[in-house]
């Protein structure tokens, strides 16, 4: 009976250890569960906000790079404009420029002069030339001999005065003058002629003008410089007084 006893409180000994063996190992397995998980967890928000930093900054450089484009491009479109702009500006600038001078301020050439010749019984008879600008033009007669010439030998009046006049500046109803004397001689020698070819001086580089006369006997002849008055362009008998 004694021993019987002794086996079942060792029996209910050992079933006691066993539960509360099982017990612990359960407790064990959850702590270690739990930390497992706990370790995902803080895994997994390591990553998600790791990844959420990414996509944050990702977003942020995008930004930035969109901005830059878009300030990089209204930039050079607003410098390109300001070029154009410019650049038509002063190419508009530059033909008004151009065409309020044209026609102004320049020195005369015979294509931009009205001609005209008259036959003068005054001082034993002279061919008395008048000019005036065309119309939209002003320029300014230069303070040197007219040009003009006989035929086709290249015969050329010269000077009837003993000094350059001045400038004379033309334009709308001013008129300058010049006075040709084609014969200077006494003699009974000379060259028949019916018109007189002219240019403004010697330096007029456009084409010359062809002026009828009437009938003219060409000998050493003379032509005053330019005046405005043609009282002032009668040239006298001439130097060779022979």
């Amino acid at each position: 009976m004694r021993k019987n006893l002794i086996r079942t409180s060792t029996l209910a000994a050992m079933a006691v250890a066993a539960v509360l063996s099982l017990t612990a190992c359960q407790g064990g397995s959850d702590s270690t569960g739990a930390a497992q998980s706990a370790n995902q967890g803080q895994n997994t928000g390591s990553k998600v906000g790791s990844s959420g930093t990414k996509d944050v900054s990702a977003e942020a450089e995008k930004g930035k790079s969109t901005d830059g484009a878009t300030s990089g491009n209204d930039s050079s479109a607003s410098s390109r404009s300001g070029t154009s702009s410019n650049g038509a500006a002063a190419q508009s600038s530059g033909s008004g420029s151009s065409g309020d001078k044209r026609g102004y301020g320049q020195t005369c050439g015979a294509n931009d002069l009205k001609w005209s010749a008259t036959s003068e019984t005054q001082a034993g008879g002279y061919i008395l030339i008048a000019v005036k600008a065309r119309p939209g033009i002003t320029c300014t007669l230069p303070s040197a001999l007219p040009m003009v010439a006989f035929g086709s030998d290249g015969t050329e009046a010269g000077p009837a005065e003993q000094s350059v006049g001045n400038q004379v500046k033309l334009s709308g109803a001013t008129t300058a003058y010049a006075g040709v004397n084609p014969k200077t001689t006494n003699t009974n020698g000379g060259k028949e002629l019916n018109e007189i070819i002219t240019a403004v001086s010697q330096d007029d580089h456009t084409d010359p003008v062809s002026l009828p006369t009437g009938s003219i006997t060409v000998d050493r002849p003379i032509v005053t410089n330019w005046h405005t008055s043609p009282q002032d362009a009668v040239p006298g008998s001439g130097l060779d007084s022979d």
